[in-house]
Formats: C-alpha cells, structure tokens, sequence
C-alpha cells in the first residue's frame, strides 16, 4: 500500500447471490485497490445482501479521482443490480440539528464535535426557541430561531427544507426537537433524518414521562435513536441503551440518568451513520461494527 492518508467507503445492498463478495474483492485489487476493513451480512429472511467495504490506494493502477473510481464501479452494480454508494472519507457528512429547550443531546454534539471525535460538519442548528442562541455561536455555528405555530408550520417546515439544501445538509439531526414533521417534510428526508427518544414509549406517552414512570415503579431507563419516517416514533432502530433503577431512585434521578442515556445513544447513532456503518433493510437497519 502507497503512503497515504486517502482511503474510501463502498457501501452497497442488492439480492443476495453467490458472487458478490469476490467480484468487489478482485475488482478493488484489479485497480490497486487496499482493503482496510470489510464487512458484509445476508439477510437471509429477505433475500438481501449488504457490505461496507472501508479501502485505500495501493498502487498506479488506482483511479486519479472519486469520478473514475465510481465509474469503474458501475458494471459490478449493474451486474448484480446493486444499490451502491462511495464516500471520500476525507469528505465529512454535514449535519443540522434541530433542538427545542433542552440542552442536553445537542451540548454532548457540539463537544464531540469540538474535539473531533465526531466525524462530521455542523452546518447550522435550527430551534423553534431562541434559548440555546448563546451556547450555539459560542461554538462559531449559525443559529437559526425559527418560531412554530399551528398556523406557521408548514411555512416553517418549508424555512427548514431550505436550510437543508442552501446548506448542503446530507443529515438532519433531532436533537430533542419536540415538534412532530409533516408527512411532507418526513418525505423530503427519507433516510436522512435521525431521531432520540426515551424509552418509556409507547406506554408513557405525553408530557411529564418520568413522574408518570416513577410512580409506576419502572425499572429501566433508556433511550432509542431512529431514523424518522411517517409512523410517529416507530422509524428503523439505530441504536439503544437501557440504565437500570431501583426503588431509590427519584424522579429526579431517573430525569438525570434518562437524558445522559439520549445523549449516549444520539451520539453513537450519529458517529455510525456519518462512518457509513448504517444501512437500511425495510424497516431495520444493518449496523456495522
């Protein structure tokens, strides 16, 4: 392998056959191409393959740019009818995040962000508050204040589509964002809108979740990050965690532990998803680790 800091990502989904494994192998070392790290999985249920494939130049034979690597691609996606994606790993996802009042998952972002242990560009944050206006710029990020009401919502919902695209957003993030998207907007954002929620749904739902779970007596707290579709909440599973409790704990606690686990779960679904490591299967995502 040559010295050098350039390396890829191919990611790729199609019906599952034999084949497929070595026609991307031997192509990648047809092209002087180094394999860093491969993983594949078949869905053997529905019939489908995945593989993320993580690779770097290794000789002259390389492609000069992302273009003719691409098009050299394409008659392994043809043949197999693959959907398949390549990503620079130099090239960073850009993200907005949308927030309300609550500080937490955002603030655990924007420090992860600050010491790049997140692989990814905040393009700007959206609220439908101006609370968090002061810790955002701090960060030198734009800060976008825009106000929902009943009658306003589908103009803001178009403000936020715009943002998205003047941008060049490739993810929204929700950072505790306690709207609820329009099937319209939820549309626009198929497979790019990432989510966190407390695991109390669906049997505490509404406000003051955590009274109603401490009277209940519940015993674990958790969090579940998804990505954003129509069913309200019901999006394909990213990733989850759970904290126990016991008898001791108080509202407050339970309050505390909750959105330490939000913030742990959004940030861990945010890394995989920008790493390429998420690809989706119907209503199921493949996770590679």
């Amino acid at each position: 392998m040559t010295d050098t800091a350039a390396s890829y990502i191919l990611t790729l989904s199609c019906a599952d056959e034999v084949g497929i494994v070595a026609a991307v192998s031997g192509h990648l070392a047809q092209i002087d191409g180094f394999i860093l790290d491969s993983q594949q999985y078949a869905d053997l249920d529905a019939g489908r393959f995945f593989m993320r494939v993580h690779f770097a130049p290794a000789g002259r034979g390389f492609p000069t740019d992302v273009s003719a690597l691409r098009s050299s691609l394409e008659p392994i996606a043809d043949r197999f009818a693959m959907t398949l994606d390549l990503h620079d790993t130099a090239e960073r996802p850009r993200l907005l995040i949308a927030v309300s009042k609550a500080s937490h998952c955002l603030n655990d972002l924007l420090y992860r962000w600050r010491a790049r242990s997140l692989p990814v560009e905040i393009a700007a944050v959206v609220s439908n508050h101006d609370d968090l206006r002061e810790l955002v710029e701090w960060h030198g990020i734009a800060y976008h204040h825009l106000p929902v009401l009943p009658e306003t919502k589908a103009e803001q919902e178009t403000q936020l589509l715009s943002l998205v695209e003047e941008t060049g957003t490739d993810y929204v993030v929700l950072a505790r964002y306690m709207q609820i998207l329009s099937g319209e907007c939820v549309d626009a954002l198929a497979g790019r809108c990432i989510n966190i929620h407390h695991s109390f749904l669906p049997s505490f739902k509404g406000a003051r979740p955590y009274r109603r779970a401490h009277a209940r007596g519940v015993k674990l707290i958790g969090a579940t990050a998804h990505f954003v579709t129509r069913d309200l909440d019901e999006g394909p599973i990213i990733e989850q965690d759970v904290e126990r409790v016991d008898h001791r704990a108080t509202e407050a606690d339970m309050i505390r532990i909750g959105r330490d686990t939000e913030a742990h779960v959004l940030a861990r679904a945010v890394r995989w998803t920008a790493e390429r490591r998420v690809l989706l299967n119907g209503n199921r995502t493949i996770v590679f680790r």
